[in-house]
Order: C-alpha cells, then sequence, then structure tokens
C-alpha cells in the first residue's frame, strides 16, 4: 500500500473507534453473507431495535430461555400504558337460560 492509502485506512479506522464501533472478519457459508451484513448493521445502528435483536440473538446461542417478567416488560412497553382506559364493567346479575 501506498503512504496516502494507509493514512486513508487509518482514518478510516479512527472514525469507526470515535463512533464506538470495530471493523472485523468473520467466516461463514456464503449464504449466509446478506443476512450478517443486515444483522451487524442494525446492530450498529444501536436504539430498543437493536438491544432486542441483541438480546434475542444472545438468547438463542446459550440455550437459555426467556427470563421472568418477560410479559410484564412487554406490557409496560406497549403504546395503551397511560391512556387511562376505563375497564370497569357493571356487574349485573345473570340471565336465566332454560335447558
Amino acid at each position: 500500500m501506498t503512504s496516502s492509502q494507509k493514512k486513508a485506512v487509518e482514518t478510516y479506522r479512527n472514525r469507526l473507534t470515535e463512533k464506538g464501533l470495530a471493523r472485523f472478519e468473520v467466516v461463514g457459508r456464503d449464504a449466509d453473507r446478506d443476512l450478517i451484513r443486515a444483522l451487524a448493521k442494525r446492530l450498529a445502528e444501536g436504539g430498543k431495535e437493536a438491544a432486542h435483536l441483541r438480546k434475542t440473538v444472545q438468547s438463542s446461542m446459550t440455550g437459555t430461555s426467556p427470563t421472568r417478567g418477560a410479559i410484564l416488560e412487554a406490557l409496560r412497553r406497549s403504546p395503551l400504558v397511560g391512556a387511562d382506559l376505563d375497564l370497569k364493567r357493571p356487574r349485573a346479575p345473570g340471565r336465566k337460560v332454560s335447558l
């Protein structure tokens, strides 16, 4: 490599480091190339989706079952949280049924 190419590579790697990213190489099947790239891209973006994806992949790889409270956690993430819904219904005696 020429000195300008070396400098360009060094600058690129420094920018990645500043963003908290690292470049690495993996070995896998050719058919999985697009999947691995999409996964890496999504994880690098960060945010809630990346955290959820990371957690899902980690639990899949370790073979652990979901932790207790996962349903409650999902309900707390619901868009209806804080919507002040009135879920009470009137209590009325049952109707008579002829059998």
